[in-house]
């Protein structure tokens, strides 16, 4: 049945309104959450007209922002007073609006996840916020059911309610939950070890100045940048750029760790009496995310290559019934980075082995093509950024000539290391009821995925790819993805997917005349 047809049905039982279970609010300390809103224009109208008076340009755009939150927090306002949900005995109803109104209405057993997130005002005032996902292939928030601003224990009552009812797990003969995880402050020493954190100080860096050119400000000409080029303006080049590195890469570093203090303070993962995992943490935004044992369909260990030196990596569940994979990627993540054999360990855990099927060494090498691809693709990285610096030394000056042939005598031993490294990360295999795929230099990925969750394969080959003997095939689940091994074989690549899957494949292979 269609969303839309159950909206219609919907909308026929609306007129009889009266039976059932009563309709309930939004609670009323949303209407503070909303009001709190707009502290930080007023406070800083108020800084900006104590210190500059009350110059027309400052007043104007502050009042246009004080305004836009004005209407913002109406908005939210007419929400609360509007807004009215139940649950049935086989359905969620959600009301809402004034001038267009909205009525929906989702089947429970047609719900894939009931996931909690109270953010920090939220928090102050004890409330959070329920979010209702179907797994509709859609990027459409009408595909989803969202209560923002009930109070904690009404979102306890109501998630508990709708997972008994939905029936999502199976008997497990416990008496409680089971921790199968908590947080151990000892891992924090791989929070640094991400390029996020360098990334955030070029973004912010960027915004600073984005922000300071629309203000008609030379970030060039503030007094704080005169000071330090007054300072150190008469050092050497190469000892400017090296202070530079260093001062991003510690920046970067404690981006990193404080993005990692946010998102993973008070983390536990547990497994619940019905069977389904629940995963919460989060210190300014508290998150709670349940993932149903049913739709499991494996897990995917990463391994960027800082956090692969220093020994850790990080755990993620690879589940069916959600929207898309990118939603499937940000919900499913098990564990922060901790110690890879802490990874392992939960792994197997969650998925009921006495080990886990990612452990699986005696992966299945690639042919030496696979080698000479990633050497080739890194050289065409490498040839326009020594390129570059050579045509401008041709025309401009002789030692931009010098840069780009040391460019290169450095950059080509690089690339032949990094395409090895990637070459001895590629293999796939087969364990117990799971295909096993690893990949990757950079963020080196491990999966294991069930069997009987494959649905299909996709299999692609380039001119190069056709040319060398090689294809990539790619495991495809409902509402998963597709998980890929690159550059195989094309006997050994359609092999794998044969004893993967047995007659998945074998319909649409075409064979040749001599057998």
């Amino acid at each position: 049945m269609s969303h839309d047809t159950e909206q219609r049905e919907a909308t026929g039982t609306s007129n009889d309104a009266a039976e059932g279970p009563e309709w309930s609010r939004l609670s009323p300390r949303l209407l503070l959450v909303n009001l709190s809103m707009l502290a930080g224009p007023l406070a800083l109208f108020a800084v900006t007209v104590a210190l500059t008076g009350a110059d027309l340009q400052a007043l104007i755009s502050l009042g246009s922002l004080v305004i836009t939150f004005l209407v913002i927090t109406g908005i939210s306002t007419m929400r609360l007073l509007t807004t009215r949900f139940r649950v049935t005995g086989d359905r969620v109803e959600l009301r809402s609006g004034l001038l267009f109104r909205s009525h929906r209405s989702v089947p429970v057993d047609r719900i894939r996840s009931v996931d909690l997130e109270a953010k920090p005002m939220h928090r102050l005032f004890g409330l959070t916020s329920l979010r209702i996902g179907t797994g509709e292939q859609s990027s459409s928030s009408s595909r989803k059911l969202s209560l923002d601003g009930i109070t904690r224990h009404q979102a306890r009552e109501l998630r508990r309610l709708l997972i008994d009812r939905r029936g999502s797990g199976r008997a497990t003969g416990q008496d409680e939950d089971v921790t199968i995880a908590e947080m151990d402050w000892a891992w924090l020493r791989y929070a640094p070890l991400t390029v996020w954190g360098v990334g955030s100080v070029f973004v912010g860096v960027g915004t600073a100045y984005r922000i300071l050119h629309e203000m008609k400000v030379d970030p060039l000409e503030l007094g704080i940048v005169k000071d330090i080029e007054d300072r150190f303006g008469s050092v050497p080049l190469w000892f400017g750029v090296l202070v530079a590195v260093v001062i991003t890469a510690v920046a970067g570093a404690a981006i990193s760790t404080a993005t990692f203090v946010d998102a993973w303070t008070n983390y536990r993962l547990e497994r619940e009496q019905d069977g389904s995992f629940r995963i919460r943490r989060g210190l300014l935004i508290s998150r709670s995310v349940t993932i149903e044992e049913r739709r499991l369909r494996g897990v995917e260990v990463a391994e960027p290559m800082l956090l692969r030196w220093a020994g850790g990596a990080s755990l993620s569940a690879i589940a069916s019934g959600l929207s898309n994979s990118d939603e499937n990627r940000s919900r499913c993540s098990l564990t922060p980075p901790v110690p890879r054999d802490e990874a392992l360990r939960v792994a197997a855990t969650v998925l009921a082995e006495e080990q886990s099927p990612t452990e699986l060494t005696e992966l299945v090498p690639h042919s030496r093509a696979a080698l000479r691809r990633r050497i080739n693709r890194g050289l065409l990285v490498l040839a326009p950024v020594v390129a570059i610096p050579l045509g401008l030394g041709l025309w401009l000056t002789p030692v931009l000539v010098h840069t780009a042939w040391i460019t290169a005598l450095v950059g080509i031993p690089v690339v032949i290391a990094l395409a090895n490294d990637a070459y001895r990360a590629l293999g796939h295999g087969i364990r117990d009821r799971y295909l096993v795929v690893r990949a990757g230099t950079f963020a080196r990925r491990t999966v294991a995925l069930q069997r009987d969750g494959v649905i299909g394969w996709n299999i692609t080959r380039s001119y190069f790819q056709r040319r060398n003997g090689l294809l990539t095939i790619g495991a495809t689940t409902a509402g998963v993805g597709c998980y890929k091994v690159r550059d195989v074989s094309l006997g050994v690549g359609l092999a794998y997917a044969e004893e993967a899957v047995p007659k998945l494949l074998a319909p649409f292979i075409e064979r040749s005349p001599r057998g």
